[in-house]
């Protein structure tokens, strides 16, 4: 592989590493704004993105439980997929990509992907139901404004998990021929 190419690749690894971080601080915020905003409320005007549905919780505790589950699960589908992109890259052998791992791991990628993209999607329409009602606030929908990216993402990334198994398959009875 050539120095360049393998500088860039090098590049996004690291890009993946800080992506992860920060979206593991991201979850990991959003799994204490939660808790507090069951057993202390008075504090979640002062903890991460000021994610306050006391409202909500008095209001309807079925609504702020289906809400707060979406956005919970979401955020932590989002480390989980690009942990699944580092530990691709990092196993990852440059020299001869197309084996088992690969496009098992890509497989997984675009699996986690579409869910993502799946659960904002349903999570938007369940919060236009409830926003009728006068349940939701205003700042809820940063958290799956990107629903038909990811649908799409996925849908691309599955694509190309099935011509890597199928470059595997190639590549395994080409081994077994030569």
């Amino acid at each position: 592989m050539a120095k360049p190419n393998n500088f860039v690749f090098w590049g996004l690894y690291i890009v993946a590493w800080l992506i992860f971080v920060g979206l593991s601080i991201e979850a990991g915020g959003l799994v204490v704004n939660f808790f507090f905003s069951l057993y202390k409320p008075e504090f979640v005007q002062n903890l991460y993105q000021k994610l306050d549905l006391t409202k909500m919780y008095q209001d309807s505790k079925s609504a702020f439980f289906g809400v707060y589950s979406f956005i919970l699960i979401i955020s932590i589908l989002k480390p989980c997929l690009f942990y699944r992109v580092i530990s691709l890259m990092h196993k990852m052998d440059l020299s001869k990509p197309f084996n088992d791992f690969v496009a098992r791991q890509i497989s997984q990628i675009s699996y986690y992907t579409l869910s993502i993209g799946l659960l904002s999607y349903t999570a938007r329409q369940l919060v236009r139901n409830l926003t009728h009602h006068g349940f939701v606030p205003d700042n809820v929908s940063q958290f799956w404004a990107d629903s038909q990216a990811f649908i799409l993402m996925g849908a691309v990334i599955y694509i190309i998990a099935t011509i890597f198994k199928k470059g595997v398959e190639l590549q395994n009875e080409n081994d077994l021929t030569v």
